[in-house]
């Protein structure tokens, strides 16, 4: 099961940087023959010695062979540099060529994955994995490249000074591989778990900073202390068991290559006293040897990285291979038609059904409300008209065609979507009103969505106006001024469905009032759905649907479903009479 699993991280490793198709096979040539050349002439300097050894003499000592000596070195050290450079570079262009991939791929997975993943996570796997990676590719490959090719052309030219003695020398590969063997392992188990614990660890800290208002209204600091302290113990627990392992590597290691170095002494020395053996060849032979030991020591440390970077490749690849949003290759030519609800069935993965045989008509141009107890399905209802999910049975359909047969693009271009609480991106105003659009608004344009939306006017009275940084979920703003930004927004994509999700309940009433002017402008000529928990919002609708736990249970104008639905008319009535006490 082991093998397999290792199998499978190498098969997955080599996979995920071939499909960067990066870097070009010119430098990945350039790079590997530069290595060669280093390694070549590392590979002439003990021989050199040899001569030097065997032959010395101050007569000797030639101007031309100490010229071609440094010669030698000054352009192993040149091109061992630019090697070196060539690697890292290659490394770097794959890992942005995975953390290209993984961004693309995140920005087109479904929701129902963000659903089950928290965010700290998944930017856990954008950022720490791949940098795991990127460690592993721009600071290990290079002197594994380096060190393999030294280690078999020492090999080479050991065989041929004395085959014997070469032999000798391979008494240390079995052990090494026994001790490296099993600790490699662990080391990837190892590795898995923290990288498992560090997304966690990533999802507390950004909930955390995120919600940080929240944490400090409750008092709950203490409590989020702990939380935090328990992934920070436990990722130093994880660095405790990483550093054992490579406690035990290096110095086992060390160990071995030690008494193999008093092996070879030994022997060689009993085959210089006989005669075998040229002293020079012994000296020769050492310095080759210590080209293969520093390389070993490189290669061990290369593949107890390897191990951590499988177990990270284990997770970007788990989200490369998610199945992306389901999208079709037609467009949508006629928003001014009915949407038919026919049917719908909805679970959540838990195995809870939300909606339960739903079916309701929404006629193009009208007003269609749909009210409930919290927990009925409104939002889910939403979130399968924006096509976040799929019913599981049943179908929404638009002039009698699936709106699933249309692309995600041209289907949600013709939305506009205002919240409870609009979302707010980090910059500016400009940023936030124009966000989504591909092409270029001008001022006069920006202007007249603001003035429709009634957010001109608190936009010009600051310093920047439009250019006004508005702060992270823009807490620089009051509700009301993030909603009117919201239905600038939504003006200027001009779409033909307008979605609202009780988009004044939590103003006050000065807000409520301009903001309620602005969505009256917006809903203008619109196919408009609303979820309103305030009836005092909807009561001019068209049609009311009221729903309870996923059933539809009334529909019909105010008026009807006050004269006829107990539950309906029970809320009118304490609303009501709240509207009157205020």
């Amino acid at each position: 099961m082991e093998e397999i699993k290792k199998e499978k991280g190498w098969h997955q490793f080599i996979r995920l940087v071939g499909q960067t198709k990066k870097p070009s096979k010119l430098m990945v040539g350039s790079a590997l023959l530069l290595s060669l050349c280093t390694t070549g002439v590392g590979l002439l300097v003990p021989l050199f010695t040899k001569d030097l050894i065997n032959d010395f003499s101050l007569s000797s000592l030639s101007a031309g062979k100490v010229t071609l000596l440094v010669l030698a070195i000054i352009i192993q050290a040149l091109a061992g540099g630019v090697s070196v450079y060539l690697l890292n570079r290659i490394g770097q262009s794959v890992v942005a060529g995975i953390r290209d991939q993984l961004w693309k791929k995140l920005l087109v997975l479904p929701i129902n994955y963000f659903d089950e993943h928290p965010s700290g996570e998944t930017v856990s796997r954008m950022t720490n994995d791949t940098s795991v990676v990127k460690g592993l590719i721009s600071e290990h490959l290079a002197n594994f490249v380096n060190g393999v090719i030294s280690i078999i052309g020492s090999i080479i030219v050991l065989f041929l000074l004395d085959w014997k003695m070469t032999l000798v020398m391979f008494i240390s590969i079995p052990l090494a591989v026994a001790i490296l063997l099993p600790l490699g392992k662990r080391m990837h188990q190892i590795s898995k778990g923290m990288q498992d614990e560090t997304a966690s660890f990533t999802a507390v800290l950004q909930q955390v900073l995120t919600e940080i208002r929240l944490v400090k209204s409750s008092n709950a600091e203490p409590i989020e202390y702990q939380n935090g302290k328990k992934g920070i113990t436990a990722l130093f627990q994880f660095g405790l068991k990483e550093a054992k392992i490579n406690a035990l590597v290096s110095p086992v290691m060390s160990l071995v290559m030690m008494g193999l170095l008093v092996l070879i002494l030994g022997y060689g020395g009993m085959r210089v006293s006989s005669g075998a053996l040229t002293a020079g060849a012994l000296v020769a032979f050492i310095m080759y040897l210590f080209q293969i030991v520093m390389p070993m020591a490189q290669l061990a440390e290369f593949f107890t990285q390897f191990q951590k970077a499988t177990g990270a490749t284990e997770r970007i690849v788990s989200i490369l291979d998610t199945v992306e949003e389901e999208d079709s290759t037609y467009q949508v030519e006629n928003m001014n038609q009915t949407i038919k609800v026919d049917h719908v069935n909805y679970s959540y993965h838990n195995g809870e059904q939300i909606l339960k045989d739903v079916s309701f008509n929404v006629e193009s141009g009208k007003v269609t409300a749909i009210v409930g107890p919290s927990g009925s399905g409104k939002t889910t209802l939403f979130s399968l008209f924006e096509r976040f999910y799929k019913p599981q049975e049943g179908s929404i359909t638009i002039g009698g065609q699936s709106i699933h047969d249309f692309t995600l693009l041209s289907w949600r271009s013709q939305i506009g979507y205002v919240s409870q609480e609009s979302p707010i991106v980090s910059g500016t105003i400009r940023d936030n009103i124009c966000y989504g659009m591909e092409r270029d608004i001008s001022d006069e344009e920006l202007h007249r969505v603001a003035k429709m939306a009634y957010a001109d006017q608190f936009i010009l009275e600051l310093p920047a106006g439009f250019d006004t940084e508005v702060g992270e979920r823009g807490m620089k703003l009051s509700g009301g001024q993030r909603q009117r930004i919201a239905i600038a927004r939504a003006f200027l994509r001009n779409p033909k469905i307008l979605m609202l999700d009780e988009a004044t309940s939590s103003l006050d009433s000065k807000s409520e009032q301009v903001v309620q002017q602005a969505l009256n402008n917006l809903m203008k000529g619109r196919t408009t759905i609303i979820i309103a928990h305030r009836l005092s919002t909807v009561i001019d609708a068209d049609q009311i649907i009221f729903l309870e736990k996923g059933k539809i249970t009334g529909r019909g104008t105010h008026t009807k479903l006050f004269n006829s639905h107990s539950l309906y008319r029970e809320f009118a009535e304490q609303q009501l009479h709240k509207l009157e006490l205020a």
